[in-house]
């Protein structure tokens, strides 16, 4: 074979084997572009309905737990702890005996104060009688009856020494941990026990003060601690701070909460809610249909296109307080409006979407139970 027909099969060879491979490769991108130009299946959501109900809003805030009364009982005088005559955590009653400290030399220093106050008695009798005959003189009466009224003070302030001797309850309360032990030497000022009056109780905590206004003494409050999540705790507000702090610009505030069971405890965390008296309409979402950020609030809501297929629209939305699952719209969403009730990081403007269960939308189906909803004064 000639060189001229051996290089016409090569290239021909070459031809079919090139024209091929851009044959398949066409027919690959022919493929894609029309796997590009078909459209999405519709994302399966669950939907639910903005909804209007009676609001009762709140001012939301944190504080602490506080006994009406509450302190350490510690000695005024030294001495050594001859009874103890309570257990820790006993509920005592205002004078009742807690500590009796030993008090052996303190009596019979007493003893000898009213024995001098006798004798001063007898001595201030005879004085009076003869001074009646004046047979002494008004300054004699007058030294004696000095002397005895000394002599009566100082047996007062001995027995006011004893009595301090014996530490007692100072109101109905009560005790924490027993802090001193039978024997022990007490120097002046040692606790010997915490006493706290609990019931009631106060939850105290501060309010910004631009809601000083929408407050004031005998609106209703709930609080909440961490160790009863599922109980709420009702009172009112007792009493309202005169000043307004220089540093946070924030107003103390204090409820009397009603503690028969003992549950709330001096120091607790407390998440308050101030209530407002008058309920209003409000429009409201499932908190998950609603996406927070720094650039806006928004939710998805439901629209049909011309197809008569469900697609999803962004509407920026301004939200108010928030309470049990829901959260109040204040504007950009009306009642009745469908949306998006959740899966809303995997869903976009324009995407067509179906609803999981048409007959059973979630909804915002939260009791209203007059509890207020959150308004973050801190």
């Amino acid at each position: 074979m000639s060189t001229t027909s051996r290089f016409i099969v090569v290239t021909i060879g070459l031809v079919i084997v090139f024209g091929g491979i851009f044959g398949w490769k066409a027919f690959e991108f022919r493929m894609m572009q029309q796997h590009l130009n078909q459209e999405d299946p519709p994302a399966v959501i669950d939907a639910a309905r903005a909804e209007t109900r009676e609001w009762v809003p709140s001012l939301h805030s944190v504080g602490s737990i506080r006994a009406v009364n509450g302190i350490r009982v510690a000695n005024e005088l030294p001495g050594v702890v001859e009874t103890i005559r309570f257990e820790s955590g006993d509920m005592v009653e205002k004078g009742d005996v807690l500590v009796e400290l030993d008090v052996e030399s303190d009596k019979a220093a007493l003893e000898t104060r009213r024995a001098e106050a006798e004798s001063a008695r007898r001595t201030f009798e005879r004085v009076s009688n003869l001074v009646d005959r004046n047979a002494v003189s008004q300054a004699e009466f007058d030294e004696a009856e000095a002397a005895y009224d000394a002599a009566r003070a100082r047996v007062r302030e001995q027995e006011a020494l004893v009595r301090k001797k014996i530490l007692r309850a100072p109101f109905d309360g009560k005790t924490g941990l027993r802090l001193v032990d039978q024997g022990e030497y007490m120097p002046t000022g040692t606790p010997a026990v915490e006493i706290n009056m609990v019931d009631p109780i106060y939850a105290e905590y501060s309010i910004a003060e631009k809601h000083l206004s929408s407050v004031e003494v005998g609106d209703d409050v709930t609080v909440s601690v961490a160790a009863y999540p599922d109980r709420l705790f009702e009172g009112e507000i007792s009493a309202i701070n005169s000043s307004v702090s220089t540093e946070n610009r924030t107003v103390r505030v204090r409820a009397t909460l009603a503690n028969d069971d003992g549950a709330l405890q001096p120091g607790m965390f407390a998440d308050v809610r101030t209530l407002e008296s008058e309920p209003r309409k409000a429009v409201v979402v499932p908190r998950t249909a609603v996406s927070f950020n720094t650039y806006g609030d928004f939710v998805y809501v439901l629209n049909e296109n011309d197809k008569g297929e469900l697609v999803t629209e962004r509407r920026s939305i301004q939200t108010g307080p928030e309470r049990d699952g829901v959260v109040e719209v204040e504007s950009g969403l009306e009642a009745g409006e469908r949306i998006v009730a959740t899966g809303l990081l995997r869903l976009r403007a324009g995407q067509r979407v179906q609803i999981a269960d048409e007959d059973d939308e979630p909804g915002a189906t939260v009791e209203d139970d007059g509890s207020g909803a959150e308004q973050g004064d801190g």
